[in-house]
């Protein structure tokens, strides 16, 4: 996940593994930001791959989500960096411009594209070439306190912008110190994400080839209704501070009952879990308000995939395509799902192959949680994967801050982030 909860850097654990196909010995080392409970998973899927392949040992480290690009980029890119790497699909371009990953093997990218959905493999693919094996899949959805709502008289979650201000000013009570709705800031994605769902939720885009559209009237209106939550004290920016671990103010507030409702990834429910324990009871999710300009709820959906190491050997590449492909396949993990999609499972995220879905159908459509996420994904809207992808979403990071803390209007928000869009995809793309 994106995002979903780290707890840091963890020390490197070896697995030794066996190849039979492989006629020389490979070293393959996989660097995730997975917690050290999910790797323990992980750790278990490789020992269940070891018993066919002795000639490969794997190694897998763990840093937190915020250091992963930069590991990736200042050690995976050489040959004694990581083989294999999680990567969120944004940042592809860039790398697959700047030769850090591999194309994925004719006979694997076949079987590949005939089991995930287009949209998924597209976003793993430059040109018509795929470049990794997607994994996992996110969308947003409302989140909203039960209890809350009951106490501030809301009958059900809010369909329309309008009835989502009129929720959040009966949930404002700062006698308590309770706010409305919680935004995020100090997060790039964390920022952007929430502020993106709204934006396709009222027929509005980031993106269109390649191109920013953030001075259209849905856009406009969707930086508008920021400046509102925050003017109208619905929204207190001090209670917004987050990191990609989750950790802060925002997730604070939400856990302690001090914010009825946030926008946010399918993948936090763990650490709602976690943090709100028997409480949990009392979160509910429903489909993204639809703006005045939308027609239906919409979110934005982004998809992770792991990738091998351009610059490894021959040998290293093989070995490490072999196991990603086991570790994604149908035989790897129970009642034909793959150890992959149990692994992320595990998180509640969303894995993107489509016999996974089959396989973990009851459960999906059971978890009343999962359920608010799963009933939007049809509607989804991808987030855009272009290069400077990266920069885009930091740029507008800080325009969308800069409406948090009343330093600029939404009119000039909305000019200042298309020109800032334009001139980074610009540059990027002619580089």
């Amino acid at each position: 996940m994106p995002f979903r909860a780290s707890l840091g850097a963890i020390g490197t654990a070896a697995i030794l593994l066996s190849s039979t196909a492989l006629v020389q010995a490979a070293d393959v080392s996989f660097l995730t930001h997975w917690a050290p409970d999910t790797v323990a998973k992980l750790e278990a899927a490789a020992a269940t791959y070891t018993a066919g392949h002795p000639d490969t040992r794997i190694t897998v480290r763990a840093v937190p989500f915020g250091d992963l690009l930069t590991t990736l980029r200042t050690s995976g890119g050489g040959a004694g960096g990581a083989t294999i790497a999680g990567i969120y699909d944004a940042w592809l371009p860039d790398l697959a411009k700047d030769q850090l990953v591999a194309a994925v093997p004719e006979a694997i990218a076949a079987e590949t594209k005939a089991n995930w959905p287009a949209g998924v493999i597209g976003a793993a693919s430059i040109g018509g070439t795929l470049y990794g094996i997607p994994n996992e899949i996110d969308v947003y959805a409302l989140n909203y306190n039960k209890k809350l709502f009951e106490e501030a008289g809301i009958a059900e979650a809010p369909k329309t912008w309008d009835e989502f201000l009129a929720a959040a000013e009966k949930l404002t009570d700062k006698s308590k110190g309770q706010q409305g709705f919680g935004l995020i800031n100090s997060w790039a994605a964390g920022v952007l994400h929430p502020f993106s769902s709204l934006l396709v939720s009222n027929g509005g885009d980031l993106v269109v080839d390649g191109k920013p559209t953030l001075d259209t009237e849905a856009a406009k209106q969707t930086f508008e209704l920021y400046e509102k939550l925050i003017k109208s004290g619905y929204a207190d920016p001090a209670m917004a501070t987050a990191d990609a671990n989750t950790t802060g103010p925002f997730l604070d507030s939400f856990v302690s009952g001090k914010t009825g409702m946030i926008i946010m990834a399918n993948w936090w429910e763990s650490a709602l879990k976690a943090g709100m324990g028997d409480n949990f009871a009392n979160v509910a999710t429903a489909p993204i308000p639809v703006g005045p300009s939308g027609d239906v709820p919409r979110s934005i959906s982004y998809s992770w995939m792991t990738v091998v190491n351009a610059k490894a050997s021959a040998e290293e590449q093989a070995a490490a395509w072999d196991f990603l492909n086991w570790l994604n396949g149908p035989e790897s993990g129970p009642d034909g799902a793959s150890a992959m999609g149990d692994i992320l499972m595990s998180m509640g995220i969303l894995p993107s192959r489509t016999s996974d879905g089959a396989a973990f159908a009851e459960r999906l459509s059971s978890d009343p949680f999962l359920k608010g996420y799963t009933d939007t994904l049809a509607n989804a809207k991808g987030f855009p994967v272009v290069l400077g992808g990266q920069e885009f979403s930091e740029s507008l990071q800080k325009t969308l801050e800069a409406i948090q803390f009343g330093q600029v209007s939404a009119a000039d928000a909305a000019a200042q982030a298309q020109a800032d869009a334009t001139e980074i995809l610009e540059r990027n793309a002619a580089k």
